[in-house]
């Protein structure tokens, strides 16, 4: 690829053209218009040379047992100026959110040039009406999330393509669906990797990923790329209270009290933020609090469930469970001394003898719950559960997280002990850090690529790399968990693991890739404000995204 300023414009109009193509295809996540996109983005990439010739390199691949039967799209491009196995993985998402957010403009979410006028008609803040006069950028549902990044990719093997002789190496591009679900593509896209290896022998170096780069903070004028990815788990509190009728609310205890206490203790406090190399992941925050009374009705419900969104760079999901036990059992005792005050003044207020309450503090992780379980039924509540969860998975209404609530409720239904308890356990999805050190070679080896491509790019934007992507993409599946314990920690703490929810964790070991997000620049992802700027994303991004990746093919 060539970088004088001619060759660089018109690469730049080409991937805006791929851009707009994409956009216009609508492909909202868990729709079949998924579906819709993948064949948009295969008949672009069929029209190229290269794949005409080689059409077996440019294929789709199935996602399994997939309700809507979606698939993402693999383009190989094999280099042919030496033989060499080394290779490149790029992944890209072609789903977006929902367009609702738009509302009357719902329309035309994926008419970019249309809709910048009908915002034009909106009272917007002035750093949008700024962005829109200064004809930097381009709006539309997924422009930014990530359709301008997979047009980027697509443009720059097309034209690497059209030079093949003078190519050095092999990159293998998934276009994957599911990205903003349950990364059902990257999850299809991480087997096929091994099936390609073990076919061709190729020896990957990395897994980049062009996904959207936005300000850190308001006024933030930087423009990162990361080295590495957050992860994220989701531990999840279910209690087991006492009902009671509300007219003698003393005689039961509330299991939102107690859940309430924990959301107290977690909900964004910093004490459970991990910190590696200066670089803090945000703290837990609530995704999910409810009781698990059908009905309404003047009892005080029996059981309550919430579920918190835990970011990691270093945390592995033996270490947050434990964290979490222990943050449970210190919010169940204070609840039962604060209500044991409370009982105590209510009953002087009404001449009645205070007798203590009968509650005992509980907290148990799933491990040690299946444990005592599992002691009173014998090892056929393996089969018995294994049964009921292959039984629940085939639900379809079910989604997987009520799945796996079902499941513990399954199992806490199987002990004999109905007494008020606290039960921790892990929620899909499971996201893993990557922490790319630079202790491994592959490690180095892809933070000096990305070092030499940033310091050599002459450009008006500062320019700033990271070592975690803040956000959850697709890039923690290149990887599985290195920490002892961790994989384990995860299978026994997530019910029906295996079942109701799976990954493919001897692929990612096997992969065991370092990871980069060198992606568009722009701003509102998730926002009908949604834009790319277009002079970094199409003309600055390209040369340092081929920069990496030769650096990558030639070291």
């Amino acid at each position: 690829m060539k970088h004088d300023l001619s060759e660089r414009i018109r690469l730049s109009e080409r991937i805006k053209e791929i851009t707009l193509a994409l956009v216009e295809q609508r492909s909202v996540v868990e729709t079949v218009d998924e579906i819709a996109v993948s064949d948009k983005v295969y008949e672009i990439m069929s029209q190229m040379d290269y794949y005409k010739k080689h059409p077996e390199k440019l294929y789709f691949v199935p996602v399994e047992k997939d309700r809507w039967g979606r698939k993402i799209v693999v383009a190989i491009l094999n280099g042919e100026k030496t033989k060499s196995k080394k290779t490149v993985a790029f992944i890209g998402h072609t789903d977006t959110v929902g367009t609702s957010d738009y509302g009357l403009l719902s329309e035309y979410a994926t008419k970019p040039y249309e809709l910048v006028e009908k915002l034009k008609e909106l009272p917007l803040n002035q750093e949008v009406l700024d962005d829109i006069e200064s004809g930097k950028y381009l709006f539309g549902r997924g422009i930014f999330d990530m359709k301008s990044g997979v047009a980027i990719v697509m443009a720059m093997m097309e034209e690497i393509s059209k030079d093949i002789e003078d190519f050095e190496g092999n990159i293998v591009f998934a276009a994957v669906c599911d990205e903003e679900g349950s990364s059902k593509g990257m999850l299809t896209f991480v087997p096929e990797l091994i099936r390609l290896k073990r076919k061709f022998g190729y020896d990957y170096q990395a897994m980049l990923d062009p996904d959207y780069i936005a300000p850190a903070y308001p006024e933030d004028t930087n423009v990162y790329q990361y080295v590495g990815t957050v992860g994220k788990l989701m531990p999840t509190f279910l209690a087991v209270g006492k009902e009671s009728h509300v007219g003698e609310s003393f005689s039961g205890l509330d299991p939102n009290k107690i859940l309430s206490e924990i959301t107290g203790r977690i909900n964004l406090n910093p004490r459970y933020s991990d910190v590696v190399d200066g670089e803090v992941t945000l703290p837990p925050v609530t995704l999910k609090q409810r009781d698990l009374k059908p009905e309404y009705s003047v009892q005080i419900a029996n059981k309550a469930v919430v579920y918190y969104n835990y970011a990691t760079h270093c945390s592995t999901p033996d270490e947050v469970i434990a964290k979490m036990v222990k943050v449970g059992a210190q919010s169940f005792h204070t609840v039962i001394n604060r209500l044991n005050e409370r009982y105590e003044i209510f009953c002087k207020m009404s001449g009645r003898k205070f007798e203590p309450l009968p509650w005992k503090e509980r907290t148990l992780s799933y491990k040690e719950l299946y444990a005592l379980v599992r002691e009173e039924v014998g090892p056929e509540l393996d089969e018995k559960v294994r049964a009921y969860a292959e039984r629940i998975s085939h639900h379809q209404k079910v989604n997987v997280r009520r799945q796996t609530m079902k499941v513990v409720e399954y199992v806490h239904s199987l002990w004999s002990d109905k007494e008020p308890v606290l039960i921790v356990y892990l929620t899909p999805p499971y996201y893993p850090h990557i922490y790319v050190e630079g202790s491994r070679p592959k490690d180095k080896a892809l933070i000096d690529a990305l070092d030499y491509a940033v310091s050599t790019t002459e450009c008006d934007y500062n320019l700033v790399q990271k070592k975690f992507l803040p956000c959850i993409s697709d890039l923690s599946y290149a990887a599985a968990p290195r920490e002892e314990g961790a994989i384990q920690g995860l299978k026994d703490n997530m019910p029906g693991f295996g079942i109701v929810y799976d990954l493919p964790l001897d692929e990612m070991a096997e992969l065991d890739l370092p990871v980069a997000d060198i992606g568009s620049y722009g701003k509102d992802a998730h926002q009908f404000t949604e834009r790319v700027e277009t002079v970094y994303s199409f003309e600055v991004l390209p040369g340092i995204i081929y920069k990496t990746m030769k650096k990558l093919l030639e070291g």
